[in-house]
């Protein structure tokens, strides 16, 4: 059985088929609403169910905690209406437009940059080309029906290959890519997708928060608006355990010596052999310690779910930064399938 959802405050109404989430059927009939990891885990999409009820779907108690679905709240990548809704969520019209495609791609080069990171530069097919906004993600979708979702590096002018940046953290792909994988090997993806992009038509300056393999968009983001010759006052924070961890340091550097990026790293774990004498500690403190006002600001912040997720409670109840100016993209594991 259908379902009619209406949009607050924009009123725009959409319906959502037997067996869909909210969130396939207002991308599937045109209308973009903030998400991200798509499973429940991110906490993205949240937003209030105003008039009906829903069936929340199966998602990781942090994204959705209990009092807040107490109080109307649920994540419209996993909710299911059992009857006719009214939400009120966040539209995105950037993304709009853009057509999510399924395309076979090749690999065109690897390149081990660090023992668990690897940059994949992937080759689309000669007729096709991919719209996409700097910081979004695809997912590669692979032979036993599961997929996994990696940020693009490259910004949406420099299309001719795809860059991929992925950390080996063991799981299947990971295992396939860092010890079988050939360049050559024909992938197939889904994409673009999620709503981590540059807001172009705010003039804040900005700050970019990455750890780890999160440098991707963000390095995407950087391109973009270097591009676009963007001149808001944009300042990089990217932290590590240890010194290997900033495996495209020396780019971050020139962005900095060039372009006027400021760019603090910042290492959490650093080893005797690193010779460290810059930042420490968590790299979102880094941020609360230069900026303790972020009011006037926009954040940028992608990578480990627990550096997010504390980013965003800090910088929103401690530095005065308004939620809806805060952008993230969590990497994100699978759901367990007990969470409920």
């Amino acid at each position: 059985m259908s379902h009619q959802i209406t949009i607050k405050p924009s009123n725009h109404t959409f319906t959502v088929n037997a067996g869909e989430t909210i969130l396939e059927a207002a991308l599937r009939e045109g209308f973009a609403i903030a998400y991200g990891c798509r499973n429940g885990a991110c906490g993205t999409c949240k937003g209030r169910v105003l008039e009906g009820r829903v069936d929340y779907g199966t998602y990781q108690e942090h994204a959705l905690p209990e009092d807040e679905k107490q109080h109307g709240l649920a994540l419209f990548c996993q909710a299911q209406p059992l009857t006719d809704l009214a939400i009120e969520c966040r539209e995105i019209s950037a993304v709009r437009d853009i057509q999510i495609k399924t395309l076979p791609c090749r690999v065109q080069k690897m390149e081990r940059v660090i023992p668990d990171v690897m940059v994949l530069h992937m080759k689309l097919p000669a007729t096709e080309r991919l719209q996409f906004l700097a910081g979004q993600y695809i997912d590669i979708l692979m032979k036993d029906g599961k997929r996994r979702s990696l940020s693009m590096a490259n910004a949406p002018h420099d299309d001719a290959l795809l860059q991929l940046h992925l950390r080996n953290y063991g799981g299947t792909f990971s295992d396939h890519v860092f010890n079988r994988m050939k360049e050559k090997e024909i992938l197939r993806f889904e994409g673009p997708l999620g709503t981590f992009f540059l807001r172009e038509d705010s003039d804040r300056p900005i700050i970019l928060l990455a750890s780890g393999t999160g440098f991707a968009p963000i390095k995407a983001i950087v391109e973009h608006a270097l591009y676009k010759g963007i001149e808001r006052p944009m300042t990089l924070y990217w932290g590590g355990r240890a010194r290997a961890d900033l495996y495209m340091n020396g780019l971050a550097e020139t962005w900095q010596r060039e372009h006027g990026i400021r760019y603090v790293p910042v290492l959490s774990e650093a080893r005797p052999e690193d010779n460290w004498t810059g930042r420490t500690g968590f790299v979102h403190r880094a941020v609360m310690e230069d900026f303790p006002d972020l009011s006037g600001h926009q954040v940028y912040a992608c990578g480990a779910p627990v550096m997010v997720e504390a980013a965003h409670k800090d910088f929103t109840s401690q530095c005065k930064l308004p939620d809806e100016e805060f952008c993230s993209d969590a990497f994100t594991p699978a759901v367990p399938p007990a969470s409920k």
